[in-house]
């Protein structure tokens, strides 16, 4: 694969991303209120990718539909509502306990002995 089709598949993903944002925004914003965040990326690239499986909707109809197809499967679908975030985003604990104080760690298994003493009371 060459540089210059490599370049030209990374153009094309970007401007079908852009696409998909667009749609999911425009859905979003054809009820008002609608927070735009409650639209959902995977449910506008199944829609669109049956709408180019089927290839539905290739010849037009007399009905202008500005929502469209992708809008409507985003609307059916919304997400809910995010909790309103009430402190800073912060790391709580490294991804992997292992590797949290480095590669160093001696994990090897060692015998312990308990001895329990039993005291009792004489008086």
């Amino acid at each position: 694969m060459g540089s210059c089709q490599f370049e030209q598949e990374v153009w094309a993903l970007l401007t079908a991303y852009q696409a998909l944002r667009i749609a999911m925004t425009d859905a979003t914003d054809s009820i008002p209120g609608t927070d735009p965040d409650r639209a959902g990326f995977t449910t506008a690239l199944a829609a669109a990718r049956d709408q180019l499986v089927l290839a539905a909707g290739v010849i037009a109809d007399t009905h202008v539909d500005l929502v469209g197809t992708i809008g409507h499967h985003v609307l059916a679908q919304l997400l809910a509502a995010r909790r309103v975030r009430t402190k800073d985003r912060i790391v709580k604990r490294a991804i992997s306990k292992y590797n949290a104080r480095g590669p160093a760690i001696d994990r090897t298994t060692y015998k312990a002995t308990i001895s329990i003493t039993m005291l009792t009371d004489t008086s």
